[in-house]
Formats: structure tokens, C-alpha cells, sequence
């Protein structure tokens, strides 16, 4: 039985405290290289599932709004409500991350995914269509976050790299895995088929991660009697493996400095492109590019794997140039804003090319380019956030970079019915999001200095 740390200081042969290089101060946590991979190969499953839940309406965008007879704006309305409750449930469920464990958000979160699929099966109409995309916004608003906060509980500092790419490319393959397999089913079997799958997926999934997803030792403080406040792997004697917690800090100081605001910056000019594409891309290449739905899965594979080579190489580059001394600033920071600017001018550029391999090339980059901002801007902001209070800024910055999740379907929607041809909104709709992505792009550069900002904290 693993017993509660002491809070008395360790003691020499003759009952004195020892000195902290002695002893006297708490040894680092240790690295359980085993469950922690284990831990990520579930949280990137937990990942690959999210996505293909946020991808299965644009997958089956064409044939749902021929079989409801919706318009362009309905069925932007429909995608955009996914993201009405999804950045609130994002910051209360970061708050909420102090008080509760990974394992219980985690857990919680699959199982409602699951039940939001029910809605469409019992009878598919816009009004059930909204009701579960609001529900499953609901429980999905938290994943990324949470699921980084629960990661980063098992891996050190300077071994996340790698760590926080593989939890995001789980976004890449399910996009990449969903997008072949999904329109399978719906070609198949009707999309009706593609939801039952999903929520099958997300009950298997959380049934595991009942079993094997507990906390990890670089959590920071737990409180006692929460579950989970134990971490798995603790020392069976009284030594602390953990560090001591460190101090709090008003959120007010955390939120405002120029690394959060500048990641949230980077953060919502990746979630405009990366919500427009859920919502839209499979309905561009089939209406706009005449792609059969097989030929669109597959280009839309090909985006999510340039993804995921991104998410795999970056991330894991930076992290070496961390070791060898380098700056945050020039191995986190400076990628995040050049990858939403050369996706923006890329988004800006693609309506009036001609060339169907070029045409492709910058899809790739609009749509694809931008992805290794998410592992990034959560790299960038737990340097400069205390440990126990990471989930809450985690459920902060969630909240507000995932903001184009409400506007980017919906306005897309609106401007093609409302252009005079759907060619002509398609390509108002691109220009205005390249625009705006430049602008947080600029502010990403700007404003993200981790070192700068740790210092101003004392965070050390």
C-alpha cells in the first residue's frame, strides 16, 4: 500500500534535517517510461476518436442536406453549433481540472460522446442534428486540453516534445483515418452508419481508460481525498517523489502576459482554418473541384498525413534544440506564428490558381500547414504557468483559441448563399479567413516570449 507523503524534511543518522543537497530537498519526480507511453498511446486514441466525431458532419455534409433538403446557411448553422457550448465547457472543465482527476474527465467526456450520436439515429432532422452536435461540442470543448494536461502528468518538461505532437496528430489521423473509412460507411451503409460506429469507438475507448488512465507524478498539487491524488508509481516509502507545489499565482497576471495572449493569438488563426475545413473542405472538392466522394476522403487523407509529418518532426525538433540550449522563443514560439502566416497566404492564393497539382499543393498548406500550433501553444504556455494551475489556463486559452468554431461554418454558409455564384462566396469566404489569420499570426510573433514572461512571474 503506497503511503501519504510526510511533510517532515528527511533526517541524518543523528535526527537532524539534511541539507538540501544532501537530501533536505524533495528528489524530482521520477520517469515511468512504460505507463507514460502507455498513457499517450490512449490519449492519443482518445484524440484519433474527437476527430473523427468533429469530421463525420462535413464527410456527410452533401448527402444529409440532399436527403433534408437544408440550404448552405442551415448547414453551416448545424456545424457551427457544435461550438456553442464547446469553449465554455472548455474553461469550466480547466477550472474543474484542479479539483478532479484525468481520469474522470477523460472518462466522462468519451462517454458523452457517445450519447451524442443517439440523437440523428432516432430521427434525423435538423433540430436532432443540432441537439447533438451541441452535446457532443459540449464534451468535446475540454479533449485537447485536458487530454494535454493529463499527458504532460507523465512526461517531464524537456521530454514533451514528442509527447505533444503524438497527442495532436491524433487529430491528423483521425482525420486521416476517418475521412477514407467514413465515407466507406456512409457510401456503404447511409451516414447514418458512420455515427453508430463513433459512438461504438468512444464507449470501447473509455472503458480502457477506466482501467489504465490514472494520474501521473508531474501533475503538480493534487488535492487530498480527489481522485487519483495518489499518482500511480509512488515510492512505497515516505518520500515524495513529487516536487514541492509550487505557489500560486493571480490568474489575472497569467492570462494577461504576452505568452498566453500570443499563443491564444496563434491558437485561433489555426482553429479558423482548421473549423473551416472540418466544415467545408469535403463540400468544396465534390461541388467546386468535381471530385467523386472517394477521390475528396483521399485528398483530404493526404492533407491530414502532411499534418501529421509536420506534428511528428517540428515539435520533436524544438525539443532537441531545448536540450542543446536554445531558446522557447525560437523552438516553440516563432514556428507557431510562421505556420499560420504561410497558411493564411496560402488560403489567400488557392481560389485563383488554376493548376489542379498546384490547386492541391496550397490546400495542403492552408489546411494541413497549420497543425503544429496546437502542441506548440500548449508548449509555450506551461512555461509560463505554474503546474497546478496549468489545467485551468490550459481550459482558458482552449476556450478562447477555439472560438472560430463558432463563427468560421456559419459565415461560410451565409456568404455562399448570399454570393452571386457558390464559386464567388467560396472565394469570399477564403479571403476573409487568410485575413484574419494573418492578423493572429502577427500577434503570434510579436507578443510569445517565454523566457521573458517566466522571468517577469519568477517562475524559475
Amino acid at each position: 500500500m503506497v503511503e501519504p507523503p510526510s511533510s517532515a524534511p528527511p533526517l541524518d543518522a543523528a535526527g537532524g534535517p539534511l541539507p538540501a543537497d544532501a537530501g533536505g530537498a524533495p528528489p524530482r519526480p521520477t520517469f515511468d517510461r512504460r505507463h507514460a507511453w502507455l498513457i499517450a498511446a490512449m490519449i492519443v486514441s482518445f484524440m484519433l476518436i474527437n476527430y473523427a466525431d468533429k469530421s463525420v458532419l462535413g464527410l456527410a455534409a452533401v448527402p444529409i442536406m440532399d436527403e433534408l433538403g437544408i440550404s448552405n446557411s442551415t448547414y453551416g448553422m448545424i456545424s457551427s453549433s457544435f461550438s456553442l457550448l464547446f469553449s465554455l465547457s472548455g474553461l469550466a472543465v480547466g477550472f474543474a481540472s484542479a479539483r478532479l482527476s484525468s481520469r474522470v474527465l477523460l472518462f466522462t467526456m468519451a462517454v458523452l460522446w457517445a450519447v451524442a450520436q443517439l440523437p440523428v439515429l432516432v430521427v434525423a432532422s435538423v433540430p436532432a442534428l443540432v441537439a447533438g452536435r451541441v452535446l457532443l461540442g459540449a464534451a468535446e470543448g475540454p479533449a485537447a486540453s485536458m487530454s494535454m494536461h493529463a499527458l504532460y502528468k507523465w512526461f517531464p518538461a524537456d521530454r514533451r516534445g514528442l509527447p505533444s505532437a503524438l497527442q495532436i496528430s491524433g487529430a491528423a489521423l483521425g482525420t486521416l483515418v476517418a475521412a477514407p473509412v467514413v465515407t466507406w460507411l456512409i457510401t456503404s451503409f447511409g451516414w447514418r452508419s458512420a455515427f453508430v460506429v463513433l459512438a461504438v469507438a468512444s464507449v470501447l475507448w473509455s472503458l480502457i481508460w477506466w482501467r489504465v488512465g490514472h494520474d501521473g507524478p508531474h501533475g503538480g498539487e493534487v488535492p487530498p481525498g480527489a481522485e487519483g491524488h495518489r499518482s500511480v508509481g509512488a515510492p512505497a516509502s515516505g518520500t515524495p517523489r513529487a516536487p514541492a507545489p509550487q505557489a500560486r499565482l493571480p490568474y489575472r497576471r497569467l492570462l494577461l502576459n504576452g505568452t498566453v495572449l500570443g499563443s491564444i493569438a496563434a491558437a485561433f488563426g489555426a482553429s479558423w482554418a482548421l473549423a473551416l475545413s472540418h466544415a467545408w473542405l469535403p463540400a468544396y472538392l465534390r461541388t467546386q473541384l468535381g471530385m467523386t466522394p472517394g477521390v475528396a476522403a483521399t485528398v483530404i487523407s493526404a492533407i491530414s498525413a502532411f499534418s501529421l509529418v509536420l506534428l511528428l518532426s517540428v515539435p520533436v525538433l524544438g525539443d532537441f534544440l531545448r536540450r542543446r540550449g536554445g531558446s522557447s522563443r525560437g523552438s516553440t514560439a516563432i514556428p507557431q506564428g510562421v505556420a499560420v502566416g504561410v497558411a493564411a497566404l496560402a488560403m489567400a492564393a488557392f481560389p485563383f490558381v488554376d493548376g489542379r497539382g498546384v490547386h492541391l499543393g496550397l490546400l495542403a498548406l492552408a489546411f494541413g500547414g497549420h497543425a503544429i500550433v496546437f502542441p506548440l501553444h500548449y508548449m509555450t504556455v506551461s512555461a509560463v504557468v505554474p503546474a497546478v494551475q496549468r489545467g485551468a489556463v490550459f481550459g482558458v486559452v482552449a476556450a478562447a483559441g477555439t472560438l472560430p468554431g463558432l463563427i468560421s461554418p456559419y459565415l461560410t454558409g451565409y456568404m455562399l448563399d448570399s454570393a452571386a455564384s457558390r464559386s464567388a462566396g467560396y472565394t469570399q469566404a477564403y479571403l476573409l479567413s487568410a485575413a484574419v489569420m494573418l492578423v493572429c499570426a502577427v500577434a503570434a510573433l510579436i507578443t510569445i516570449r517565454p523566457e521573458r514572461d517566466a522571468r517577469r512571474l519568477k517562475l524559475g
